[in-house]
């Protein structure tokens, strides 16, 4: 939460004038308009905002300015840096700013913002400079000249389709898995560890004016102006979570065998909670999948004349309140029950029936929002779903109608009710989907970064969620190329998804091979023969080689338990930057791609480096004890 605060009513300290352009700003027809819509300690994520003030339409334009934030990356312009001077170019797409109208671009930030920025110019004419969320601190209006700079280099806004991933570029670590998760810090003006930003903190910095200290929060290396304005930016309550998502599927099917209840769920290590799933009935309208589960099943303290019971009740009526920071979305659909979206999303009432269903459900069954996972538009998914060309488009305009519908509700209900989408990581898939409008639509969007290798293909084992393509990949290279967690999510950033809203995916589960030979890399892009048993098959579900990362106290072997049997060596791609393990005794040699401390502390690093909004993993009963659901919780939940 942001406070704005009468500075000069602040005891002890004079007045002071952050100077907003005012020289020549009445005579500009464009507002630019910085923001920080998160902050760390290190870094935050900036975004800027050109607006169009005048009556005539600009064409193309060029953005300069000196002395601004220190950036990593840049996504919807073209970046160039020579010295202190800063251009942003037009990236075509949205080189047009009509009257009244406005353009977005955003920045991944070094260290705090510092609001300094001068000389600020549109196509060489000054511009009114405002700071607005976030920030803090000073400026003018610019004029002055254009100052050259070229529009060549420096555009590294994600790198688009055919990046390649990243390969051995070396981002993220040196690999050794060593060390404690950084420390991450939500509040870092709050000097004195009250839980608030307030004159107690103002006397610590200033008694250290001038010199290093903890009062440094710039990272300038001494406490000055720029440590001011970060300070008062933040002055007020400290938030609980300010870094991003960390997004949690419970499976309704984890009642049964896995004996995994709602009491088990760990709320306060995740802001979102999504339910799966729920099924569309032949009418078109959200249905339960398994009613007794859902609304049937009892519970300790369930009474007989209650509306409904079940994990439903357990989750959003007895432990939701004991978390008010908690989100519990209903997820729709999933790889077995999306046989029908095509045909919801078809016409405009087909839509508006579903939609209203769904508005009706989250109301019943006390949900705070809806997440669409429709696996997949126009083509993927079972052979039995229905499947159109129009299905891209269809689904925009369903996702539209919701988040129509669920303002409505909103707007009487007083609160914001949120729509998220499960989204593709095959490139064959997502090119189906509107990226641009997606953003603009949903409140976030949740990568299905997992699952992009799997023993549905023999050719050759592989990682299934490598942060990063490995040059020794035998496979369609194609494939090899694009199916990572970097390719995907360089996609999304280029085709229009702003990273706040961007959520990665992470898999709390392994993906495995039978039959596979070590080959001299430990099963590593070997030709496999089998599909060996995972955690949790028996002789209804067959073997899936699917495996929990851990599985203790339930009789079973997750990855760890497998990992501690003493059949299985441990290896690692520092390529991919992921583990793997490979027992040459097991199912004929077993190979299991999954990721662990080591890897998923790499994947948290890429996320803040891009500034993603956060995490979401499948699923939350596959950690028995809670190793990676510590580590995520504490490096993106920052306390």
């Amino acid at each position: 939460m942001k406070h704005r605060i009468d500075i000069g009513r602040l005891v002890g300290i004079p007045t002071l004038a952050f100077a907003l352009g005012t020289a020549g700003a009445s005579a500009s027809d464009i507002t630019v308009t910085f923001e920080v819509p998160n902050a760390w300690n290190g870094g935050h994520t900036g975004a800027i905002l050109i607006r169009n003030t005048g009556t005539s339409t600009v064409e193309g334009w060029r953005l300069r300015y000196e002395n601004g934030p220190e950036m990593s990356s840049v996504w919807n312009a073209i970046w160039n840096v020579e010295g202190v001077v800063t251009t942003l170019d037009d990236a075509d797409w949205n080189a047009t700013i009509a009257p009244g109208s406005e353009i977005e671009l955003g920045y991944s930030g070094v260290g705090a913002f510092i609001g300094d920025i001068t000389g600020a110019t549109l196509n060489g004419a000054p511009v009114t400079l405002v700071y607005g969320d976030g920030t803090g601190g000073g400026g003018d209006d610019g004029g002055g000249d254009d100052g050259g700079g070229d529009d060549g280099g420096g555009d590294d806004d994600g790198g688009g389709d055919d990046d390649g991933g990243g390969g051995d570029d070396g981002r993220g670590g040196d690999g050794d898995g060593s060390g404690d998760p950084p420390s991450f810090d939500p509040c870092p003006a709050d000097l004195d560890g009250s839980g608030s930003v307030n004159g107690g903190d103002l006397g610590i910095l200033l008694s250290a004016w001038g010199g290093p200290g903890v009062a440094d929060l710039d990272g300038s290396g001494v406490v000055d102006g720029g440590d001011l304005g970060f300070f008062l930016a933040s002055w007020g309550e400290c938030p609980d979570v300010i870094d991003g998502r960390v997004v949690a599927y419970y499976i309704e099917w984890g009642t049964y065998g896995r004996n995994f209840q709602p009491a088990d769920i760990p709320y306060e290590k995740i802001t979102h909670l999504n339910y799966a799933f729920a099924d569309i009935g032949p009418d078109g309208r959200i249905a339960l999948f398994d009613e007794y589960a859902a609304i049937d099943k009892s519970f300790p303290g369930d009474t007989w004349d209650q509306p409904y019971r079940g994990l439903i009740n357990q989750i959003n009526n007895v432990h939701k309140p004991e978390h008010p920071h908690l989100k519990t979305m209903i997820s729709v659909g999933g790889w077995t029950l999306s046989g029908r979206f095509s045909d919801v999303a078809l016409t405009e009432a087909s839509r508006s029936t579903f939609a209203e269903s769904c508005v009706e459900f989250m109301r019943a069954y006390n949900f705070d929002g809806v997440d669409i996972d429709w696996e997949y538009p126009v083509e993927g998914g079972l052979a039995s779903n229905v499947y159109r060309p129009v299905d891209g488009v269809n689904y925009t305009f369903l996702l539209q109608e919701l988040r129509d519908r669920l303002d409505v509700a909103g707007a009487e209900d007083g609160v914001h009710y949120e729509l998220s989408i499960a989204a593709p990581a095959g490139f064959d898939k997502y090119r189906h989907l509107e990226l641009d409008r997606l953003g603009e639509i949903l409140d976030f969007v949740n990568v299905m970064t997992y699952d992009l290798r799997g023993a549905w293909d023999f050719t050759n084992t592989g990682h299934h969620s490598p942060l990063f393509s490995n040059p020794d990949d035998p496979g369609d290279p194609e494939i090899a190329e694009k199916y990572t967690v970097d390719h995907v999510i360089q996609a999304y950033l280029a085709g229009g998804v702003e990273p706040a809203k961007l959520v990665m995916g992470l898999p709390i589960y392994g993906r495995a091979w039978g039959g596979v030979a070590n080959g001299g890399t430990g099963g590593l892009f070997q030709p496999a023969s089998s599909v060996p048993a995972g955690t949790w098959d028996d002789g209804t579900s067959g073997a899936t080689g699917v495996d929990d990362f851990d599985a203790a106290g339930t009789g079973r072997d997750g990855i760890l338990q497998l990992l501690q049997s003493g059949d299985y060596t441990r290896y690692w791609d520092d390529v991919s930057k992921v583990p793997y393990l490979y027992s040459p005794s097991r199912f004929g040699g077993h190979f299991i791609s999954y990721d662990d401390q080591e890897s998923t502390q790499y994947k948290l690093d890429y996320l803040r480096e891009f500034g993603l909004g956060g995490v979401m993993y499948w699923e939350i009963t596959a950690d028995r004890g809670q190793g990676l659901v510590d580590l995520i919780a504490e490096s993106v939940m920052a306390k």
